[in-house]
């Protein structure tokens, strides 16, 4: 039988033909932490008597969940990673760089054929351009940055062909969505999930991102897609270092196989307190909502300001709303201020704030009120996410997340375009 991505990439990193089920023990390309877990990570490193990173080009630490701090032990522990990094020569991108999963690839760390690692658990974002990419606890990242290398067990994979042409107001990150409520939250364990047919043909590399990014909702220990003329063309420029795509032969031993028609696709709007309690956006039109927020390391990126932009244009944000945008990165800011994006939405009536994980993570920006409904672009609904127990998650797409905050509802988008 031929091989998965998955397989192909760690065999081409171990130098012989590697199986599902092998332990394995390999490079790792690039590593990354952030500021919720580096600091765990730089204390296990000093437990385990390191003294030096191996490779401080294939690290980063990312400050993009608290930032700017909320907090004094917050601050002190940005200020450990600012020493480390210092001390270590590794590259850190500070406050208001933006979001890692955001970074990484737009900054060129990331390339087809790479294994990577990151102390969080949607480094799955990555696969979209074909790394075999996986979240880490933060002493694997310890041990990773001591030696160069991580163990692995290689997943069997799973992989979903899907089919058909979207139609208009629906977008990847309602197929993340659809596709988390079929498979379920732990559908896909320890497996790699493979994405391909023609709905991923059809999407832009940033889209592309949304859908790896939520594999992990689905317990998949990486999200993988082919590297095709759209991958190579979105690296230009990025990536200067030479890689290795890798491709699943025809005869590729799969653990499952399942074939999706998406051209009667809806939007979707996963309700509380899971994400794989996904729904059609009609059985849950008209709930009141009393926040919406597009960002974060699934929707924050330029393609999805501008879509909720063109939605918004000539609109007001609903009085009874708060609108929260948090732009993934500096540059996907920059963008969004240079084609008018950003003034479009500040216009509507949207509020910014710093480049970085926002809302999503509730530790300081956007904590909602007890009782209160919101509707937002991350990949995250669970009780309590955003910084209050009493509050009630809906995830959507940028564009029903815009929709419904002119609305004051939950609302169909595509009664807007």
């Amino acid at each position: 039988m031929g091989m998965t991505i998955a397989e192909r990439i760690f065999s081409a990193h171990c130098g012989r033909d590697v199986r599902a089920g092998e332990l394995v023990v390999t490079k790792v390309d690039f590593m990354m932490g952030q500021d919720g877990t580096s600091p765990l990570a730089v204390n296990a490193f000093r437990e385990l008597g390191g003294e030096k990173v191996q490779d401080p080009s294939r690290v980063a630490l990312v400050i993009d969940h608290s930032a700017p701090s909320p907090l004094e032990g917050v601050s002190n522990l940005h200020a450990m990673m600012r020493a480390f990094a210092a001390e270590q020569g590794v590259g850190i991108y500070d406050v208001g760089c933006g979001v890692c999963h955001c970074l990484l690839p737009e900054q060129g760390h990331v390339a087809p054929g790479d294994i990577v690692i990151g102390a969080d658990s949607h480094t799955t974002t990555y696969g979209a351009i074909n790394a075999f990419s996986t979240g880490v606890g933060s002493t694997d990242l310890a041990a990773a940055m001591l030696t160069g290398k991580l163990w692995f067990k290689v997943p069997p994979t799973m992989r979903l062909e899907l089919q058909g042409k979207l139609q208009e107001g629906v977008y990847s990150k309602d197929v993340a969505l659809f596709l988390a409520g079929e498979i379920t939250a732990d559908g896909a364990t320890y497996l790699a999930v493979e994405y391909g047919g023609e709905v991923i043909d059809s999407l832009s590399v940033e889209a592309r991102f949304t859908i790896s990014n939520m594999a992990v909702e689905m317990g998949a220990k990486a999200g993988l897609m082919e590297a095709d003329e759209k991958t190579m063309a979105w690296l230009e420029g990025r990536v200067t270092r030479s890689c290795a795509p890798a491709a699943p032969d025809p005869d590729a031993d799969y653990a499952e196989v399942r074939e999706c028609d998406l051209g009667g696709l809806t939007p979707q709007v996963a309700e509380p307190h899971r994400v794989d309690n996904a729904r059609p956006v009609e059985e849950v039109e008209g709930t009141p909502i009393q926040e919406a927020v597009i960002g974060t390391c699934t929707n924050g990126r330029l393609e999805d300001l501008e879509v909720a932009a063109r939605i918004l244009a000539g609109r007001r944000v609903s009085p009874e709303v708060r609108l929260i945008v948090a732009p993934a990165s500096r540059q996907v800011l920059m963008d969004a201020m240079d084609r008018g994006v950003a003034q479009r939405l500040i216009e509507a009536g949207a509020a910014f704030v710093t480049p970085g994980c926002g809302p999503c993570v509730g530790t300081h920006n956007g904590v909602p009120s007890d009782g209160e409904r919101v509707i937002s672009t991350a990949n995250r609904n669970f009780k309590g996410r955003m910084g209050n127990a009493n509050a009630f998650i809906y995830l959507a797409s940028p564009a029903t997340v815009a929709a419904s905050a002119v609305a004051g509802k939950i609302t169909d988008p595509r009664r807007m375009l």
